[in-house]
């Protein structure tokens, strides 16, 4: 049983990164790193949670909200930057649980964030498919309903056809190369920034000050407890928490943090950066620098020209409030900057899932099949391939809208392991070199840790479920086949 808990030394996993001609391809520089950032975070939380967290819980107050997410993001992406600094090797919190907490810790973690990025991705894809759906009917092309949507969703139909044929679609183009894919991608963040900067400084003129009072709508239970006739824990259990006031701002602030979730997507091609003692920290931290002011500036700007109550229930909120300004022209451009957002996070989820295999595969808890690269593009082709098959079936027929928790959870794991393991390599490894090194060791760690395992609790019971579900299935494979291949225990 010692040998779960195995670890892998820094000078092998430097090894690994320094073999680069058998390797992947190190084409990435710092601005690409960052804009593979951007692409991951801004998408579908920007363009639909914002309404959402402002209606039901912090009305314009979600500004704090954001900030208040992202500031937990930003505890776990300092531990990220330091390790991508440290161990430039693809699989993100895969190749750092492996280092610092032993070869089990690192399979379930591994495990988890291919279960965060495959449905991720099949999740915007489903999403996707409806805005080009919407596009398209603006100008004349109508798509047939039982082509958008599977046969167990709320509006029955054959398949989300759309759907797939996007998931396949930048399969391909991940095959291909990363090169080329972060080509598109940059392409992609450029153009969803500049349609976000335009709503931002369009609308800004047609902010009306009267739907920004009160600033932080009155949460009578916040008041009931300040008079004394509620205790505070009747008031955490009861309806008020969470609607409006401070804590409202603070339940906003589990609602927008997924829309940070993707940064972390960053890490995982620390082996295909030019220069990743300098290019990850910059990828990681400056993607969460940029996309935290656009939140901030969009979240403010949206409540300003439409009143936070008119956006219950509104599946478009972006659309309602800048009708305000007079600019239609602007909804199109809008549309296709949500159409480029969405695609820009499938990209990225894509890359990422086929990343951590690769890794597991070349550590030998998987098949030598998920490592064989691409003679020529020098990309995990057929590990591509069965993602490419696996996700677009859950994109084409499953209603994947309610595993969005799913995703969190998996992600806000991976966060906690990763701030975690930052006090552990500061403990066994405490003269390696070092590219970033995280402030404050260990409160910033700790800080990280406490808020990811709160947003954990919060979420519902049923993602805790299908998660260990998800984690026994690993279990099984890794005790049948990836113990007993694990290079690190199997050194002949």
């Amino acid at each position: 049983m010692s040998n779960l808990w195995k670890t892998k030394s820094l000078s092998q996993l430097l090894r690994t990164a320094e073999d680069s001609e058998k390797g992947l391809r190190r084409t990435l520089s710092a601005t690409s790193l960052v804009a593979l950032g951007i692409g991951a975070i801004i998408g579908a939380g920007l363009f639909s949670l914002t309404g959402i967290a402002a209606a039901d819980n912090a009305g314009p107050a979600v500004v704090y909200s954001f900030i208040l997410a992202a500031l937990g993001c930003a505890f776990a992406g300092l531990c990220y930057a330091e390790f991508a600094s440290m161990i430039p090797v693809a699989g993100s919190a895969y190749t750092y649980s492996y280092a610092t907490m032993g070869e089990f810790i690192a399979w379930i973690i591994g495990w988890d964030l291919v279960l965060e990025y495959a449905l991720g991705a099949a999740t915007v894809a489903a999403s996707w498919s409806q805005y080009v759906a919407k596009f398209l009917l603006g100008v004349g092309i109508e798509i047939p309903v039982e082509l958008l949507h599977g046969p167990w969703d709320e509006t029955p139909g054959i398949l989300n056809l759309p759907a797939i044929l996007i998931v396949c679609l930048l399969s391909v183009l991940l095959i291909k190369g990363t090169k080329e894919s972060a080509l598109i991608n940059n392409i992609l963040v450029i153009l969803k920034v500049t349609v976000v900067l335009v709503f931002i400084f369009l609308g800004w003129g047609f902010i009306n000050p009267e739907n920004h009072q009160p600033f932080i709508p009155v949460n009578e239970g916040e008041q009931m407890v300040r008079q004394g006739s509620m205790g505070f824990f009747d008031f955490f259990q009861s309806d008020y928490f969470g609607q409006y006031g401070w804590s409202g701002i603070l339940r906003g602030a589990g609602v927008v943090f997924f829309a940070f979730i993707g940064f972390d997507a960053v890490s995982t091609a620390a082996q295909e950066a030019k220069n990743p003692q300098k290019g990850m920290p910059i990828g990681i931290i400056g993607s969460l620098v940029v996309c935290t002011l656009l939140y901030v500036l969009f979240s403010y700007v949206l409540t300003g020209l439409e009143n936070y109550v008119n956006f219950r229930g509104d599946a478009s909120p972006v659309t309602t409030a800048f009708a305000r300004t007079g600019y239609t022209f602007i909804n199109s451009a809008l549309t296709i900057a949500i159409i480029a957002g969405y695609t820009s996070v499938m990209l990225v989820m894509l890359m990422g899932q086929s990343r951590v295999f690769y890794s597991m595969s070349v550590d030998g808890l998987l098949p030598k099949f998920f490592s064989d690269l691409h003679t020529k593009s020098k990309t995990p082709w057929k590990t591509n391939i069965i993602f490419m098959i696996f996700v677009s079936l859950f994109a084409g027929f499953v209603p994947v809208s309610d595993l969005g928790h799913m995703v969190s959870i998996g992600t806000l794991f991976a966060f906690s392991l990763v701030c975690i393991g930052v006090i552990v390599m500061r403990k066994t490894n405490p003269n390696a070199v070092r590219g970033f090194r995280v402030p404050l060791v260990p409160l910033v760690p700790i800080l990280g840790v406490l808020i990811c395992v709160t947003l954990m609790v919060g979420l519902p019971i049923e993602s805790w479920e299908r998660l260990a579900i998800w984690l026994g299935l690993g279990f099984l494979i890794y005790f049948l086949y990836g113990r007993k291949h694990s290079k690190i225990n199997n050194p002949d």
